[in-house]
């Protein structure tokens, strides 16, 4: 049967519409449900009755078209691809297949839709800290994002998910929305401005609307539920337009020309009725199945035989179930728009419907708009019918007729049960909460009901006199025995007696209201308990601190040892709340008290603290920033470091996020910040604690499945890896970026310098394996100081060009030591008997590079190597001390490791003073502990302590060779330690010095006591790597031109390197010399034969 057909059908009799078959109301869902009533237009109202039906015929008349084109007999042809007479696919189907794997790309792409929230109120918070969008500006982006996002996830909701990801991805956009009303109702309680009636808008003598106005601006209780109103009529606006919004689901229709035409049929009728919600086209007449009924001459007694609206009352009859239906779902929908604030829409939905006298009874007065704000005092404009209308019959009196008569209808109409919706309607214009509430099933529709009728008693009070003037006047008309709430006493004249009861004393008893299930519809006290609904109520009564322990409560752990760097909770709320803390603070910078600013900064730190560890799990390092600059100084360091060393072996990438985020959001030094009010983390308290952290002893135990020189070699790599974050380049937008840059990579080179010291003396085994923790830092600095900055370069601090020169030096020593290791691991290899000649030439080529390297390392006639040239020792003018603090492991000479005990430490301890003679452990006043480390059982904490003289802490330190304290950690570096187990050593895992007052505070660090140290152990040991080479070569008869020139550099006593060697470093070089002469003379025999 065609379309035409069924239209016909569905309006020819009254009998075929059975009103309880909701399948026949389904098609006249919202918004389009009633017919034409002017018989005029039978012809068009039979075949299109309304806006969505007409869309629905052209639906059906292109799938009609559609599966005629594909297959005249087959339609189930139509989901397969149509083949062409070559057996190709045809040129339709192939953009039909394009452009669905397009928006299947875009749909997959909006699943998580709901993660853009993160970077996109990251980019807006950023926007407002820049000043460039106010406060209000950012809540209602805010919102507007929440919306968006929201919508797009509803969109990307399809046919091809699967059931419960659609349930969830809905669900996820109906918190947003939750979200975005939270945001909404924040701007209108904070970020809206007071407005005051503008002068030019006052006229005398003044009307009633304008004694409203302006006690809506005074008082503070009716300018809250002014707020409040505004706020809900506006979610329900917004819902509206949402779900009014063209609904292009291309997808379903694969021709492009079928998506065009329903856009355009859309916004054609969109542009003809305006942007009311419903889809009733504008025609006039009522009751149409009544009108055919009563043309027929049809009678009935339960039949109206009038179309007047008073026929019902008067004839007590009704008409026909049809019409009556669809006056039904007229004020439903003018209910759902009176909700929305839409009041002049629903009056033209009246008068749409042919029903203008319900429209004159909505809006009184000409249709001015009553809302006591100053939007709707300019909206209605200086019109003086109102003030005319007053100045004859008295102020007030139209109005308060008006709330009467209303009042009175809503009572009638519920009483005959004629129709909940109407009495609603009547109700909302003179307060009468009890007819209202039970149509809201919502937790927004009672608020606005309660809100509403709230507001407009308050008002209706204030322009009565005052209740004690309304209360006195209606007890002089009642007389004894009469009951107060007689409606022959409380006429016109008494309002608003009638429903002053039903109101609420205050916002916490219209709160209260909400949460009673006997009030309100149960799902309404329902509502009470989902989180944003008791977020706003909180924001309603100005509860600030109870919100943030409420939204704390919601995303913090359930115990109270749980660690706080793990995020919890719903990631949502977690957002929500973090932004919600810093909005908070901007808007109330100025005005927070100390318990509020207490709450507000310490709580509101850990909200964002837990959105920050977040974003930071969710691998959003590049937005950690933004909110961790916002927490206090201590918890931004706390936080910052503890990223940092989470990352530390990531990628470079992820690295480079982080340090923008701290470089960028955070003061480089701590006093660069000072226009902020608050002391904020800065990027070096930051840095300087995650480089004092990286040389902290790890809490743990030894590894015993690899020697301790392996340990740590390994340990030495994690150490390196934290100068990277001084070896980025800060973005060129930060403040003064080039000192930044410069004063990073100096920072840079006094830590590297620190590690190459500590570095040096766990790399004195003779093994191939690198020491890789040096070479990982002259890697990561490698770049860097290729083109260091002109400030560092020019700088005349003594300071930089010592931490410089310094570098060049350990650049040069690794790159010895790297190359005797490799001439060490040709040996290994070379250690059998079939060697070839070539690997032989590749072995002494190797050896006479590392003899060259090393000897032009220690016979250098200028800059000493690890000697400054200008010696900065303090000239102190009272005596000071000197400290040197080392935590160690002990190693055997099997290369396990000796784990310490007290007796151990004790011995540890006397071996240290019987290092050195008495007399000058009694000038220096020497003191020495050790004890086994509290974080590592395996290792030992020493701290030596003397007092300082002359050439030893005053004065330049002459001998370059670190003074008494040096030479005590030597011996043990060394391993010859007098009366202690022999052949142990100390592997150093950290080591400082200081100089320190006589109050024992440290002071600047004693750096010639490391250099002097490291000299004692790395002079000696690079001399005897070279005569262990020499004689290696000599064995294969070729001599070093330099070799004697070496005896003569150890042996000479103006070049001082003879101290630094210990007795037993001196017997090995002897032996090492013994060998090398040994095997010359075998040499020369040779040749000679």
């Amino acid at each position: 049967m065609s379309m035409n057909t069924d239209m016909d059908m569905d309006t020819s009799s009254p009998g075929y519409f059975d009103p309880l078959d909701s399948a026949h109301r389904e098609r006249y869902r919202r918004y389009g449900k009633r017919s034409s009533p002017s018989p005029h237009q039978e012809t068009y109202q039979s075949k299109f009755s309304n806006a969505a039906l007409y869309l629905d015929n052209i639906k059906r008349e292109v799938d009609h078209s559609d599966a005629a084109d594909q297959s005249e007999h087959t339609p189930f042809k139509r989901r397969s691809p149509s083949l062409d007479s070559r057996g190709g696919v045809s040129d339709t189907d192939r953009s039909r297949t394009q452009a669905l794997k397009v928006f299947k790309h875009e749909e997959d792409a909006s699943v998580d839709t709901a993660d853009a929230t993160f970077s996109l109120f990251a980019s807006l918070f950023d926007s407002a800290l820049q000043g460039l969008m106010s406060i209000p500006d950012l809540i209602l982006r805010l919102e507007g994002a929440c919306r968006n996002v929201s919508e797009s996830i509803n969109n990307s909701c399809s046919e091809r998910h699967r059931i419960v990801e659609d349930k969830l991805m809905r669900q996820k956009a109906r918190v947003l929305l939750d979200e975005a009303a939270s945001w909404s109702l924040l701007w209108y309680l904070y970020g809206k401005g007071n407005e005051e009636v503008p002068e030019d808008w006052i006229v005398l003598p003044p009307t009633s609307h304008l004694e409203a106005c302006l006690f809506a601006a005074e008082d503070h209780t009716a300018q809250l539920c002014l707020r409040l109103l505004q706020w809900l009529e506006g979610l329900a606006s917004k819902a509206l337009d949402l779900e009014n919004k063209v609904n292009i689901l291309f997808y379903k229709y694969r021709h492009q020309q079928v998506w065009r035409l329903y856009l355009f049929i859309y916004l054609f009728i969109f542009q003809i009725r305006g942007s009311h919600v419903g889809t009733h086209l504008p025609t006039s007449g009522v009751w149409n199945h009544t009108q055919r009924f009563l043309k027929k001459g049809s009678i009935s007694e339960k039949i109206v035989q009038h179309l007047d609206f008073d026929a019902p009352t008067r004839e007590h009859a009704q008409p026909l179930p049809d019409d009556k239906k669809q006056d039904e779902s007229l004020l439903e929908d003018v209910w759902i728009l009176l909700k929305a604030g839409r009041l002049e829409e629903a009056c033209n939905l009246c008068r749409a419907a042919g029903q203008s006298w319900r429209a004159a009874t909505l809006c009184s007065f000409g249709g001015l708009d009553h809302s006591p704000s100053v939007e709707a005092l300019i909206r209605n404009g200086k019109n003086r019918s109102l003030q005319a209308l007053e100045l004859e019959s008295g102020k007030n009196n139209q109005r308060r007729l008006w709330k009467w008569a209303s009042y009175c209808a809503s009572e009638k109409i519920a009483e005959q049960e004629s129709g909940k919706y109407e009495a609603a309607i009547y109700a909302v214009n003179c307060s009468n909460v009890k007819r209202i509430l039970p149509l809201c099933s919502d937790w927004e529709s009672a608020c606005w009901a309660l809100t509403k009728s709230w507001l407009d008693v308050q008002v209706d009070v204030e322009l009565s006199g005052g209740l004690d003037k309304l209360n006195s006047d209606g007890a002089t008309e009642r007389s004894p025995g009469q009951d107060p709430s007689s409606q022959s006493l409380h006429g016109p004249e008494n309002w608003p007696l009638q429903v002053l009861k039903q109101q609420p004393l205050d916002l916490y008893a219209l709160l209260q209201k909400l949460h009673s299930s006997e009030s309100v519809h149960e799902a309404v006290s329902r509502g009470c308990k989902e989180q944003h609904r008791q977020i706003e109520m909180n924001l309603m009564t100005g509860d600030v601190p109870g919100l943030l322990d409420l939204i704390w409560s919601w995303i913090s752990p359930s115990g109270g040892n749980e660690d706080i760097f793990r995020p919890y909770g719903d990631p949502q709320m977690i957002r929500f709340g973090a932004h919600l803390v810093l909005v908070l603070r901007l808007l109330h910078a100025d005005e927070m008290k100390d318990s509020f600013k207490e709450k507000i900064m310490n709580l509101g730190d850990l909200i964002l603290h837990m959105y920050v560890m977040f974003l930071f799990s969710k691998q959003h390092e590049e937005l950690v920033g933004i909110y961790a600059s916002q927490l206090a100084r201590h918890r931004c360091i706390d936080l910052f470091v503890h990223m940092m060393e989470l990352r530390l072996n990531s990628s470079v990438h992820v690295r480079y996020k982080i340090f923008l985020s701290a470089i960028e959001y955070l003061p480089f030094s701590p006093g660069d910040d000072v226009d902020s009010g608050s002391e904020k983390g800065s990027f070096e308290e930051i840095v300087e604690r995650v480089l004092s952290r990286s040389r902290e002893v790890k809490a743990g135990k030894a590894d015993v499945s690899s020697d301790v020189a392996e340990q740590c070699r390994l340990k030495g790599l994690e150490k390196a890896m934290v100068v990277q974050w001084l070896c980025f380049t800060p973005p060129s937008t930060i403040t003064d970026a080039t000192r930044v840059s410069s004063e990073l990579l100096h920072r840079a080179l006094m830590h590297s310098n620190v590690l190459f010291r500590e570095f040096a003396l766990i790399s004195m085994w003779r093994v191939p394996a690198m020491p890789i923790g040096a070479h990982t830092l002259l890697s990561l600095l490698a770049e860097p100081l290729k083109h260091p900055s002109e400030t560092l370069i020019s700088a005349e601090d003594h300071e930089i060009s010592d931490s410089l020169r310094e570098f060049h030096d350990w650049n040069e020593y690794y790159s010895c030591d790297a190359t005797y290791r490799n001439w060490l691991q040709i040996e290994i290899e070379n250690a059998g008997d079939d060697v070839s000649k070539e690997e032989k030439v590749k072995a002494n080529m190797v050896a006479m590079e590392t003899l060259s390297s090393s000897m032009a390392l220690l016979l250098r006639e200028e800059n000493h190597w690890l000697v400054p040239t200008e010696d900065n020792i303090y000239d102190l003018m009272e005596p000071t001390n000197i400290e040197l603090h080392a935590t160690a492991m002990l190693s055997l000479p099997s290369g396990e490791c000796m784990y310490p005990d007290p007796t151990l430490c004790t011995a540890l301890t006397s071996a240290f003073y019987s290092s050195i003679s008495d007399e000058v452990v009694s000038d220096h006043q020497l003191q020495v502990n050790v004890s086994v480390s509290a974080k590592d059982s395996s290792s030992v904490e020493i701290a030596l302590r003397c007092c300082a003289t002359e050439n030893d802490g005053f004065g330049p330190n002459k001998l370059a060779d670190g003074g008494v304290l040096a030479a005590v950690i030597a011996a043990g570096v060394k391993g010859e330690l007098a009366g202690f187990q022999v052949g142990v050593t100390m592997e150093i895992l950290r080591l400082d010095a200081w100089y320190c007052g006589t109050d024992g505070s440290l002071g600047n660090p004693a750096t010639y006591i490391l250099r002097g140290l490291c000299r004692r152990c790395c002079i000696p040991e690079i001399i005897l790597r070279c005569m262990q080479v020499s004689v290696s070569l000599m064995e294969s008869g070729k001599a070093h031109e330099r070799h004697d020139e070496l005896i003569e550099f150890v042996a000479g006593s103006e070049t001082g390197i003879l101290h630094l060697f210990s007795q037993n470093q001196l017997q090995e070089f002897l032996l090492f010399e013994r060998e090398y002469c040994i095997a010359k003379m075998e040499f020369l025999e040779g040749s000679a034969a």
